[in-house]
Order: C-alpha cells, then sequence, then structure tokens
C-alpha cells in the first residue's frame, strides 16, 4: 500500500479541512463514471483508501504511530523480530508465505480490519464532508430564523437556525453531505453563517455597532434619543457636551449568547448641522456664536 498522505497530496500536518479537500479534488477526477482512463479506477480506489484512513481519527493515529512515510513494512518487520521471528525480504522462499500473512495480520491490526475488508472485496468508505455558506441577516442572526436548504438529489430540508449566531459560526447537518459507498456512512454537511451587509449596523463578534445623528444643540445640552436595535427600539441618554465620534454603549443589547453574556451596542455620535437655517436661526446662530468663547481648536 502506498502512503495515504502521498496518494492525497497532503503534508503529515495536514488538518481535516485539507485531506477533505483533497479527497473531494481527486475522487472528482478519478471517478470511474467520469474517467474512462484504464488506470483511474485503481487511483480513485487508492484515494478512497487513504481517506479512509485519515478520515478517521484513531486510524491515522495507529498508521502515524506505526510507520514512516512509505515504509510500512520495515515497523512490520520490526515487530516480527521483537516477536521472535526473521522478516527477511518479501521476495519468496521458505517464508513467503508467513511473511505475507504476518504483513496483512499487523496492517489488519494497525487499521482495523480495514486491509481484510478489501481482500475479500471492496470495503466501505465514507462519504466526504461539505461545506456551503448560509447567509443571514443581522435580525435573522438576533432573533433566529428558519430556511429550507437543498441538498444532494434535490430535496429540501428545514432547519432551525438559533438566535444569537455569528459570523463563521458552523452548523452540523448529520448525514447530508457526499453519499459513502460499499456501505460507508454518509458525510456531513456544515453550513458557515456569513452575516449579510446591513444599512445601519456593523456587527463584531456578538457587537454590533451603530451610528447616533444628533442636532448640536441636542449633544450639547443633552438629550434622550430613541434607537433602533436588532432587537427593537430602545431610547439612549445622551450626556451634555457630547462630541462626534464618542460611543455611547448599551450593554447587553448586542447578539444574544445561549450559553452566555449577550454582545453590546455601540451607537457612534456624529452631529449633524442644518443644510439650511431660517431667519431666526441664523440669527440665534450669530448670538451664540457672539456670546460663546468656546474655541474648538484649543481642546
Amino acid at each position: 500500500m502506498r502512503d495515504p498522505y502521498e496518494v492525497l497530496g497532503v503534508s503529515r500536518h495536514a488538518g481535516r479541512a485539507e485531506i477533505q479537500r483533497a479527497y473531494r479534488r481527486l475522487a472528482r477526477a478519478y471517478h470511474p463514471d467520469v474517467n474512462k482512463s484504464p488506470e483511474a479506477e485503481e487511483t480513485f480506489r487508492n484515494v478512497a483508501e487513504a481517506y479512509a484512513i485519515l478520515s478517521d481519527p484513531e486510524r491515522r493515529r495507529r498508521y502515524d504511530a506505526f510507520s514512516e512515510p512509505g515504509d510500512v513494512w520495515a515497523h512490520a518487520g520490526a515487530g516480527a523480530r521483537t516477536a521472535g521471528w526473521t522478516a527477511g525480504p518479501w521476495d519468496g522462499g521458505p517464508r513467503a508465505g508467513f511473511e505475507t500473512r504476518f504483513r496483512d495480520d499487523i496492517l489488519d491490526d494497525l487499521f482495523g480490519g480495514f486491509f481484510g475488508g478489501r481482500r475479500a472485496g471492496w470495503g466501505p468508505v465514507p462519504g466526504a464532508d461539505r461545506e456551503a455558506e448560509l447567509e443571514v441577516t443581522v435580525e435573522e442572526a438576533y432573533h433566529g430564523t428558519r430556511r429550507t436548504i437543498t441538498c444532494d438529489g434535490g430535496h429540501g430540508i428545514r432547519i432551525a437556525i438559533p438566535a444569537g449566531v455569528t459570523e463563521g459560526q458552523r452548523i452540523r447537518l448529520a448525514g447530508q453531505g457526499g453519499r459513502g459507498s460499499g456501505g460507508g456512512r454518509h458525510g456531513d454537511l456544515w453550513l458557515v453563517v456569513r452575516i449579510a451587509p446591513h444599512p445601519r449596523y456593523r456587527v463584531e463578534g456578538r457587537d454590533v455597532h451603530t451610528e447616533l445623528r444628533l442636532a448640536p444643540w441636542e449633544a450639547a445640552l443633552g438629550t434622550s434619543v430613541a434607537l433602533d436595535t436588532p432587537g427593537g427600539e430602545t431610547r439612549v441618554r445622551v450626556p451634555p457636551g457630547t462630541s462626534s465620534g464618542r460611543r455611547l454603549r448599551l450593554r447587553g443589547r448586542g447578539l444574544p449568547d445561549p450559553h452566555g453574556v449577550p454582545g453590546d451596542v455601540y451607537a457612534e455620535v456624529r452631529i449633524v448641522v442644518p443644510r439650511t437655517l431660517s431667519k431666526r436661526e441664523r440669527k440665534l446662530y450669530e448670538q451664540l456664536a457672539a456670546a460663546s468663547a468656546y474655541d474648538p481648536g484649543s481642546f
């Protein structure tokens, strides 16, 4: 058997996602239903064998523990010597029958009978896990929602998206990934949450950032104003002397956390000056300018 890492073209430190990507790419390229070349079927089987080992944490651990890249037989020979046998080259002779059986027994022990299954016939191959992006609005992330997802074969399944999902969170749909073969289990479908851009909100983790527009006199005198949040309208108290850029924090008004503390809403103040003034407004501003000693450049 070839080294499974070499078959899939990944390093011995490859993670689960990299192994899955390599398997999907090679399986698509060499599946006998797609690739009619003479060597495609054998290559496909090698790829499936390699994935069956590396996708199973226990089989991979045992392979890594008892093999070097491309040289599982050397460790089988070492095991034979430890047991009191002399394991020579696998080139025939009086010991060849024993050595072949010994090699197969060692591999069966290491990989849980996988190769024994191969000698008896093509064994089960698990289906690959798959990923898909799932876009939700900020309001849906706050309240939760339901969606119908179309899976392989065109069938739809209704799923619940819990309240408080965050950007990058993964939702597992067991058994909805790639199909297994030979009785192997189906893979899983992982939905990766993406929060859609919003005209008013910017989400960071569970915190929600928004803008609070104030008139000059509201910022100078202080006020209480209504503010829309994903959870609904609330009141914000603006302290006197508030300047543009100040952030007002509303604790617990961000995205909920089913297992912990909810996020916050941060309202960043933006002072908006009227584009046009009535005669009375202009006169009042002129009076204020004459009476005030405030110099914003001195701070």
